[in-house]
């Protein structure tokens, strides 16, 4: 393996003394158009990558941002990591995406190593609860996808609860009567919230229903998909993803849809108006919420601010050709 270049051998390079390298890598100070440009090329010439780590502790940042997700297979969380990634690539930072495959215990591990990289921030999308770690910090927080009531912490979140309420009543005003609703799992936030408008809505309503415990993954909409027995009017699916399950294994079966059985999902994510037949879902703003929540990093760490920030997104039904009019 080749030595590593040093500032001193960009410094010879360019002609210039050291401070004048220093000053050009770190921005501490102004330096004339001209040489500048000498150290650059330099730099460009040998090669030479600065040593974030030492750059870090001199200046005290390190202009990187973490954020976990849960799962990045899943459609959703690529697109709000676009949203938040796009805007902080903008403002000069680097974004350390973790995943934790829906599991608490690796969030935890993933918070730790966020923490010993010294991130400036971290955007906390997972599904765990972890207020008391994050009290002994001294690190910004934004929570996306959750309501956090605590004034202590910034949050990004869309109502889940008003875009399912909105989903039922067109389906009850389109005539569907018999309903199985399949949930994700109850430690996500969405999903206890989107769960909670179906309870509140059989409640007011005289229907039908059935509930099926699964999780935001397409396998689990196969799995369910499988287990429904007596067709309803509708299969009303916490997200998108468990509604392809569910159509698959539809059509393994026969089972026509929306001719014998109508099918939605929630978040809209990209391959849903594609999805054959298209998907009636609810629509989130998946990429403004990764973005939105990246400004309110920002800020928090440019600014300063002690006022805590939190947005709330209103959600959109979007009606396909995978539900009809019973």
């Amino acid at each position: 393996m080749p030595d590593k270049i040093t500032i001193k051998e960009i410094a010879k390079e360019a002609g210039v003394s050291i401070s004048t390298v220093s000053r050009v890598i770190n921005g501490s100070s102004p330096v004339k158009k001209e040489t500048k440009e000498k150290v650059l090329n330099a730099i460009n010439k040998l090669n030479y990558y600065p040593d974030a780590l030492a750059r870090s502790l001199r200046v005290g940042y390190t202009d990187t941002i973490g954020i976990i997700i849960p799962n990045i297979a899943n459609p959703f969380f690529a697109t709000l990591v676009r949203g938040a990634e796009d805007y902080l690539r903008s403002k000069g930072y680097s974004l350390i995406i973790c995943n934790s495959d829906n599991a608490v215990d690796q969030e935890k591990k993933l918070f730790n190593i966020l923490a010993e990289k010294k991130v400036d921030g971290i955007l906390y999308s997972g599904i765990g609860d972890h207020l008391e770690k994050f009290n002994h910090i001294n690190i910004p927080i934004v929570f996306i996808d959750r309501v956090i009531k605590d004034n202590r912490f910034s949050y990004v979140c869309s109502n889940h609860y008003k875009g399912m309420e909105d989903l039922l009543n067109y389906l009850f005003e389109t005539n569907h009567k018999r309903y199985v609703f399949i949930s994700g799992k109850k430690e996500i936030f969405s999903a206890v919230e989107r769960l909670r408008a179906f309870g509140d809505f059989v409640k007011k309503n005289k229907i039908e229903y059935k509930i099926l415990e699964g999780e935001y993954t397409y396998e689990s909409g196969l799995i369910n998909g499988k287990k429904i027995k007596k067709l309803p009017d509708v299969v009303v699916c916490s997200n998108d993803l468990i509604a392809y399950g569910v159509i698959e294994s539809f059509k393994e079966r026969k089972i026509k849809v929306p001719q014998d059985v109508s099918v939605t999902g929630y978040d809209d994510i990209t391959f849903s108006k594609m999805f054959s037949p298209a998907l009636t879902t609810v629509r989130q703003p998946i990429y403004e919420m990764g973005k939105i929540s990246a400004e309110i990093i920002h800020r928090l760490l440019i600014k300063k601010d002690d006022y805590i920030p939190v947005k709330l997104f209103q959600n959109q039904v979007i009606v396909r050709e995978s539900t009809k009019r019973r």
